[in-house]
């Protein structure tokens, strides 16, 4: 396609590789109709969700190949390939919203050289995170003992759950539910929404109240199809970017609250707050990971620093708003 095409001509396919009724798919979804709605149906975008066209483990090969326009994915899944992006998430201890980490991460992807996160092949259409991970598990955990040795489903490695004695199991959200069901996993390191929205409430009784780290979302195009598409059009996705990452932490803060007050009701689901005593163990085990984190990324030659203190400074303002 020509960057003179008229945009009548334009139909863009958008792949993710979980359910639509998960918040990066009302994300998605929210994209898709403000697009279509902002360009007079001109553009117009078919989803495909839950795998339908792209997974996890080839999302972003597959846009880069054309075989999607647009990729949603957790980068996560893949932190060799993007430390920088990454150690936005892996923070762990912050105690803020799902609204404010998202505003926080697409403005830090916006201020940074894009090759500084690996993203110099891509376009990226917005930056979104989870909520802090929180904790949950069928059995009751109120310290450190009770977790040692507990094996702990997350989305990708997770040294926090090691620092904190469990035994973290990588896999991806299609695969938790069946993990959870066959006791393979005793529990999840994850934001709360899943709860309702995947019934991992059915499994889960307790969710230790203590932030952990957040889950990057991350929706791209490939560098040269963004080139394709007229300028009007790029102005209007650019002008959608932030608004689309604060509309899915504002609906994830949302939605953790129904989702918790259900799994109150439906399961019996308990809320386990830590006493002080033990809090402050858990963050005696945890600032010394952040700093970890912080350097081993600036060794990789990264602005990592740099970053963390920007993120800080965005965390206070975007709090204050």
């Amino acid at each position: 396609m020509s960057g003179s095409a008229l945009a009548s001509d334009i139909n863009l396919n958008y792949a993710f590789f979980a359910p639509t009724q998960t918040f990066p798919g009302m994300q998605m979804q929210f994209w898709a109709e403000e697009l279509e709605k902002r360009t007079n149906g001109q553009v117009s975008v078919n989803t495909f969700p839950g795998g339908t066209l792209l997974t996890a483990g080839n999302m972003l090969d597959g846009v880069l190949n054309g075989v999607a326009d647009i990729g949603l994915t957790t980068t996560s899944y893949e932190p060799a390939r993007f430390p920088l992006l990454n150690m936005i998430g892996d923070i762990s201890g912050l105690d803020i919203s799902a609204e404010v980490a998202s505003q926080v991460a697409y403005q830090l992807v916006q201020e940074f050289p894009q090759d500084q996160f690996n993203l110099e092949d891509f376009k990226v259409m917005t930056v979104f995170t989870s909520e802090p991970g929180y904790l949950q598990t069928r059995n009751e955990v109120n310290t450190l003992d009770d977790l040692a040795g507990l094996e702990i489903r997350v989305p990708g490695e997770s040294e926090t759950m090691r620092a904190l004695g469990a035994v973290p199991i990588g896999m991806s959200q299609a695969e938790t539910g069946e993990a959870l069901q066959a006791g393979i996993v005793q529990g999840i390191a994850s934001s709360r929404e899943t709860l309702m929205d995947l019934q991992y409430a059915r499994y889960l009784d307790y969710v230790v109240d203590y932030p952990l780290s957040n889950v990057m979302m991350l929706a791209v195009m490939s560098r040269e199809r963004w080139e394709s598409l007229p300028e009007d059009v790029q102005q209007t996705i650019d002008q959608l970017g932030a608004e689309a990452s604060q509309y899915a932490g504002r609906y994830l803060d949302g939605h953790v609250q129904d989702a918790i007050s259900w799994a109150q009701e439906n399961h019996n689901l308990n809320i386990i707050t830590l006493d002080a005593e033990e809090q402050a163990r858990w963050e005696a085990r945890l600032e010394p990971l952040n700093e970890q984190y912080v350097e081993q990324i600036a060794a990789q030659g990264l602005p990592a620093q740099a970053l963390y203190d920007r993120m800080l400074e965005l965390i206070d303002q975007y709090t204050q708003k």
